[in-house]
């Protein structure tokens, strides 16, 4: 969906988001990318929410899959960029180029499913996003979401990628504020547990009741 401007802008290339609302806003790239400009304190904390097996939906060039592996967790990065799965595949993590709503390895048998970087926007549908979720997940699984601390319910909107050089096509996406966690794991069949503030981010743990 985010297509070949999304490749470039993990290959370097400087690129933001534009909104139909007229919102922009620079893509934090070099933070998914790891190392030395990632928010280390947000990485370490979700990670120390994961449990057991991981699969991380959308997992980017694959920093915190990389983390769960030196930490003896068996995890997945699933993501539809070639870019980011070559990306992850060299720093050492385990990745597939698949659609998270597609068929995927493990299903019903994952202990925790991840949800970072506002994923639980993914096509402007967070119910689906969670929904396919729950259903990676093994009876006591956890779904560890994080969730827009700033915003207040969903907001979907059509948003595209451009650059200096390109302008990508629109997709939709949603801001998913943390306010109705508790009301979107109710309708995908899931309970809200807690919820971890991490410095200006926030990440809520989803159980099944």
């Amino acid at each position: 969906m985010l297509g070949n401007l999304y490749d470039r802008a993990l290959d370097g290339e400087r690129c933001w988001l534009r909104s139909d609302d007229g919102d922009v806003r620079t893509l934090p790239v070099r933070s998914w990318l790891g190392g030395r400009h990632a928010d280390q304190a947000f990485d370490e904390a979700i990670v120390d929410l994961c449990e057991g097996p991981t699969i991380d939906l959308g997992c980017g060039p694959g920093r915190l899959v990389v983390d769960l592996i030196k930490r003896g967790i068996p995890a997945l990065g699933v993501d539809q960029s070639a870019t980011a799965v070559e990306l992850a595949r060299r720093n050492g993590a385990p990745a597939l180029r698949r659609d998270v709503f597609g068929e995927l390895p493990g299903t019903g048998r994952w202990q925790t499913a991840l949800l970072a970087d506002g994923n639980v926007g993914l096509g402007g549908d967070p119910r689906r996003v969670l929904r396919r979720a729950a259903e990676l997940l093994r009876p006591d699984g956890r779904c560890v979401v994080e969730f827009d601390a700033l915003a207040t319910g969903v907001c979907a909107r059509m948003v595209r990628l451009e650059s200096s050089e390109t302008i990508g096509p629109w997709f939709r996406w949603a801001s998913v504020g943390i306010d109705c966690a508790a009301a979107l794991a109710d309708e995908v069949g899931l309970a809200l547990a807690s919820i971890h503030p991490v410095g200006r981010r926030v990440v809520a743990i989803l159980v099944s009741p």
